[in-house]
């Protein structure tokens, strides 16, 4: 059953009469509250009389981006109204947007009760409350259902927000935490299960917090015992929090909701919350989208992201592999789904360093329909055969042998990454680092590419990570990485990118505009680089061509605001639009939907789908050079 989508009394309103089965003229709207001084009203209130004179229910509406706190206090504005000398009403409810919470307020509960006496939702046409609201295709009865991007977002924030609950949990703890819960959202909506039987990720008649905190928390003990390598550790929120959290979400049918409106959804969530202080996590879409069609992965590559942060680099890998899968199939079918499942499963990697963050990749993967995920939760710098011991079949891709033993002509076919730059790896703290070539190399002026045998006490990590990159890929393989400029300009470095090139042929060179990553607090100008793995024995040859490039529109400037060249397609007015929306990097098709208004806010359009144009920008100059590789600089 679809429900209205919105969110003002007057949509509240609809659904009393067309799914609750009220009459309309027994529907009172901003009913003025008895016995109140000053006046005061009540949003809706539903009489069991024509002549409205025995109040049934008094439901307050909010606007649907309210806090937790400020739900709490509707809350008891509804008990205020609904009880005592006021309406005497026997339920009371109240609705900001898909955030929802009913109570019967009859004389066998205290006039301060608010836990024993919640109800799964308002009785239908007078009668009793059910036990649950959401049932599985149930004849009659409410089933969760898809949501558009927007309200997407806002469930996220709130959902979030609740979490974070001003300063309880940090940000990324918080965002941790909801992980857990998304995880078992979308497991419980994909339990098998009877028509008509209940889901569980919801609230219950008359369920206290604790007993409601229990039965969720079971589910997820179950269900990650299903999956150990997903998340290992039990959910760590207080009762009322995981309530709230509940509340947020019992509505939504997060597996049917469309990739496109997750995708786009998660990505603008996270786009805000990796700013500042989490910067370093998260790599902004349109340079991860330009180094994956660079890339041109292939269902059969196996692709790996050492520094994975949020996942944006395996999201879109993934998107590219979905896409092509439509080239061969129809979407919705099992062949369909089995061609980019299976390479999401088997094929697709990353390692994150900080666990908390870890946890939002893993998070990400599974709200794009991937419960496989193959997050590893270490130090990519580590010695491989430890990073192995996380994960089999990572050891397996990388040719390490039960014995620990390496077979260096396996490996990685494509890594794409944005390592940590501008830090320093102390050998004293890292004993690893005396493994690597590039730590013995002296980076003197006088001798800039002299080797010692002593390992240096220090290593920057962009230095490092050039060359774990090169031991993950297997002979002949690819990788995008994102480089500060000073590793490719300073005179002190000239050894490292000597090191590069004898074991790397260098394929192109973008240069970003110095603003790239300002909005996400880091300001060190960069360049992304384009390599391939050298096969044993072969040298590099002072004849080979790069493609070299400078990009100055990325597509949004410093403070984040978006830069694109805007073209209008194809408009049919308040319904649907087409535009292509231009950088230097790419050009981009979006197809926007118009959200109409509500009397309140005006109509605005929202983002439903994107795509690349093919043969645009950077990407088509790539393509031209592809063909007729000579030096080449745009």
């Amino acid at each position: 059953m679809e429900r209205p989508r919105r969110k003002s009394s007057g949509g509240f309103y609809a659904e009393l009469v067309y799914r609750y089965g009220y009459q309309p003229e027994r529907v009172g709207v901003e009913v003025t509250v008895p016995d109140r001084t000053p006046a005061d009203r009540a949003d809706l209130v539903i009489f069991e009389d024509d002549k409205h004179t025995k109040p049934f229910a008094v439901i307050e509406c909010k606007r649907d981006d309210i806090s937790d706190t400020e739900f709490k206090q509707a809350i008891e504005q509804a008990f205020g109204n609904g009880q005592a000398h006021k309406f005497r009403a026997k339920y009371i409810g109240v609705v900001a947007g898909l955030t929802r919470a009913f109570y019967d307020c009859s004389d066998k509960y205290g006039a301060l009760e608010r836990e024993e006496n919640i109800i799964a939702d308002l009785p239908e046409k007078y009668g009793e409350p059910e036990e649950f609201k959401y049932y599985y295709k149930a004849k009659g009865k409410p089933d969760i259902a898809p949501i558009s991007r927007d309200e997407l977002i806002k469930i996220i924030q709130k959902s979030h927000q609740t979490l974070w609950g001003g300063g309880r949990l940090s940000p990324p703890t918080a965002f941790g935490e909801l992980t857990k819960l998304i995880f078992l959202k979308t497991r419980d909506e994909k339990i098998a299960r009877k028509k008509g039987e209940p889901y569980q990720f919801q609230i219950k008649t008359k369920e206290k917090p604790d007993k409601l905190s229990g039965r969720i928390k079971k589910l997820y003990a179950e269900e990650r015992d299903k999956e150990p390598d997903v998340f290992t550790d039990d959910i760590k929120i207080d009762d009322l929090m995981l309530k709230n959290v509940v509340q947020h979400l019992e509505s939504v049918n997060l597996s049917e909701t469309d990739l496109d409106t997750k995708g786009v959804a998660f990505e603008q969530f996270m786009d805000s919350f990796f700013k500042g202080n989490f910067g370093q996590y998260f790599t902004p879409r349109n340079i991860i989208a330009f180094a994956i069609k660079m890339l041109n992965l292939k269902v059969e590559d196996t692709v790996i992201d050492p520094a994975c942060g949020s996942g944006g680099f395996l999201l879109h890998a993934l998107d590219h592999i979905r896409k092509a899968a439509g080239e061969y199939y129809d979407e919705g079918g099992k062949e369909h789904f089995d061609y980019w499942h299976s390479f999401a499963e088997k094929r697709l990697f990353g390692i994150e360093i900080n666990d908390e963050i870890a946890r939002v990749a893993k998070m990400n993967m599974i709200v794009h329909d991937d419960g496989h995920t193959n997050i590893i939760g270490h130090d990519a710098l580590e010695p491989l055969e430890k990073v192995a011991k996380k994960n089999p079949a990572f050891g397996k891709i990388i040719g390490i042998n039960e014995n620990g033993h390496r077979d260096e002509s396996k490996g990685f076919s494509v890594i794409a990454t944005n390592p940590p730059f501008g830090a320093v790896i102390n050998n004293e703290l890292n004993s690893y680092l005396e493994g690597y070539e590039l730590s013995r190399y002296s980076g003197d002026e006088e001798e800039p590419g002299k080797r010692s045998k002593k390992p240096r006490s220090s290593v920057k990590t962009e230095i490092i990570y050039c060359e774990r990159i090169w031991q993950l890929l297997k002979p002949g393989g690819k990788a995008a990485v994102v480089l500060p400029d000073g590793l490719l300009t300073n005179d002190s470095l000239q050894y490292v990118r000597d090191w590069i090139l004898e074991r790397f042929k260098l394929l192109a060179v973008v240069s970003l505009p110095q603003f790239a990553f300002a909005h996400y607090g880091a300001g060190v100008k960069s360049s992304v680089l384009f390599l391939e793995k050298r096969k044993r024995n072969e040298r590099a040859d002072d004849a080979e061509a790069v493609f070299m490039a400078m990009a100055e529109n990325v597509g949004y400037d410093a403070t984040g605001r978006m830069t694109y060249r805007v073209e209008v397609r194809t408009e049919k007015p308040n319904r649907e639009r087409t535009v292509w929306e231009t950088c230097d990097l790419l050009t981009w098709e979006v197809v926007y939907d118009w959200v109409g208004g509500d009397g309140k806010k005006p109509g605005h359009w929202t983002e439903r789908h994107r795509e690349i144009v093919p043969g645009t920008g950077l990407l088509g100059q790539y393509e031209k050079f592809q063909k007729n590789p000579k030096p080449f600089f745009v």
